[in-house]
């Protein structure tokens, strides 16, 4: 009997990448469309978090708290007073290597999407779990991340 190793690698695959790319464009530019950059693989996570000044890193997720609040507020809060010199995503399920080394970097937190985390100096400062964003609005986001970037940027 002959085994297909290529079919064995494809369902491997889609168990690691969950969700299309045309399911998930229209989240992805929620964030992008305001000026955050997308990190897709390990090695930009390594350049732009550790090398920045001032980064905010958002785990982005199809959930419906990360499009009813961690996306609307991380929104509002870049656009009043101090904002971090870098905003960075990943998105969970589908760049997971990207994924994997912005989770690594949230240390001693554990796995959460959504999630947010503003470094400074390379170093995590302030740390939004699922279970800080899950029920809370869009404008208790964006107040809890103004509070985090008037201190730390």
């Amino acid at each position: 009997m002959h085994f297909d190793h290529s079919l064995l690698y494809l369902s491997q695959l889609k168990l690691l990448i969950m969700y299309p790319a045309e399911l998930v464009k229209p989240m992805r530019e929620d964030l992008t469309s305001v000026g955050f950059v997308e990190l897709t693989n390990p090695d930009e996570v390594n350049s732009q978090v550790p090398n920045s000044e001032t980064a905010v890193l958002i785990v982005n997720s199809v959930c419906g708290c990360a499009a009813a609040n961690a996306r609307p507020g991380a929104k509002i809060a870049t656009q009043e007073g101090k904002s971090p010199d870098h905003l960075v995503t990943v998105f969970a399920g589908v760049d997971v290597d990207s994924t994997k080394k912005a989770r690594e970097m949230m240390i001693p937190f554990p796995p959460s999407s959504p999630s947010i985390a503003l470094f400074k100096d390379g170093q995590l400062v302030h740390m939004l779990e699922r279970h800080h964003i899950e029920g809370r609005s869009a404008d208790m986001i964006a107040a809890n991340l103004a509070g985090a970037y008037d201190e730390f940027c």
